[in-house]
């Protein structure tokens, strides 16, 4: 359970509450937020896939319970709850489309089933999206007008997030940056979702694992190659490690990386001029403080200044998300926040 020090004492929070439930393929995260975004009670458990969806969404509503309680706060001061799956989705109609490494969750009305259990209604959202919200309502792009979130980890999410609105679209498939077309070579690296080119082909933790291992099989890299020999398991972290120690193989790896979100980026300023752009998720190798952080970012930029309009490369921030793994909790819950706020305006 996340350190209860790190909670907002109930006697400085602000009414109403908001609960967000963060559903990933291993944790289910439950957060209770006061109306500033502030955490009062946190709560988290395995997503335990095999035990079927209805077992998930039963434990997912009582999380919401529980958190209430931990925070000594009434059902009736809560609003409204928010969802945040992983996607594709349909928002409108409340369930995955595809569910990708939770089996069993395609078409399987998710939100509805969420909101019996919990017995609030729920705000449904792709989890990125929600990360990308959370940034804007209290994190690196708070005060900002606009923004886009790119999300780094076993693939590439998005979020697209204007004014109070979070860009959806007709068929709940906006928003997925992660599937810009980067290379329409006959030789691009095929995505994940079985279409190739796609900049989750070149910029995430798979594509990442998948080049380094063509890597240690072609023997260009040597570092890597004694590393797994020597039972170390490939993942990103290790590349990361191996960076930092100097590697070169290493180092060129996530150079490609960001070549690459540079050229995604670069589309998509062109395309939504966007007031920040943040980068987000597990595979930020550290951060701005690490060095290989930093140099990752700063290589980014690099690539957007030689590619976009110079007034768009020099305006435009590009950063680091601030709110980490909170972001999927805090930011779904401050969706349910601003869909209560649209159906019930008295309310603001």
């Amino acid at each position: 359970m996340k350190d209860r020090s790190n909670w907002l004492p109930l006697s400085q929070a602000r009414a109403p509450f908001w609960a967000g439930v963060d559903l990933g393929g291993t944790n289910i995260k439950v957060g209770l937020v006061d109306d500033d975004g502030r955490t009062v009670a946190f709560h988290t458990e395995k997503t335990l896939v095999e035990r079927g969806p209805e077992d998930v969404c039963r434990r997912m509503g009582e999380g919401v319970r529980t958190v209430a309680e931990l925070a000594g706060v009434a059902l009736s001061d809560i609003p409204r709850a928010g969802l945040g799956t992983p996607g594709p989705q349909d928002l409108k109609a409340g369930f995955i489309i595809r569910a990708g490494n939770l089996p069993g969750f395609d078409g399987f009305n998710i939100r509805d089933r969420v909101a019996h259990h919990s017995g609030l209604p729920v705000t449904f959202a792709n989890d990125a999206t929600a990360a990308g919200f959370g940034e804007h309502w209290i994190g690196a792009a708070k005060q900002l007008e606009s923004l886009v979130l790119l999300t780094l980890g076993t693939g590439v999410g998005g979020s697209i997030v204007i004014g109070e609105t979070t860009i959806d679209g007709a068929n709940s498939h906006a928003s997925e940056c992660g599937h810009i077309l980067v290379d329409p070579a006959p030789t691009a690296r095929m995505c994940p979702c079985g279409k190739p080119g796609h900049l989750e082909a070149y910029a995430s933790a798979k594509s990442l694992m998948a080049m380094a291992r063509e890597r240690i099989a072609a023997g260009t890299a040597p570092g890597l190659a004694e590393a797994v020999t020597g039972k170390a398991e490939l993942t990103p972290e290790l590349v990361w490690a191996m960076a930092k120690n100097g590697d070169a193989a290493s180092l060129e790896l996530i150079d490609t990386v960001a070549r690459w979100l540079g050229i995604g980026i670069t589309t998509i300023l062109h395309t939504l001029d966007p007031a920040i752009v943040l980068l987000g998720g597990a595979m930020t190798f550290g951060g701005e403080v690490d060095r290989v952080g930093h140099a990752f970012l700063e290589r980014i930029r690099a690539e957007v200044r030689e590619r976009a309009f110079p007034l768009l490369a020099e305006r435009t921030p590009i950063r680091f998300a601030t709110l980490g793994g909170d972001a999927g909790y805090v930011g779904v819950a401050g969706m349910a926040r601003a869909e209560h706020l649209r159906l019930h305006p008295s309310d603001a």
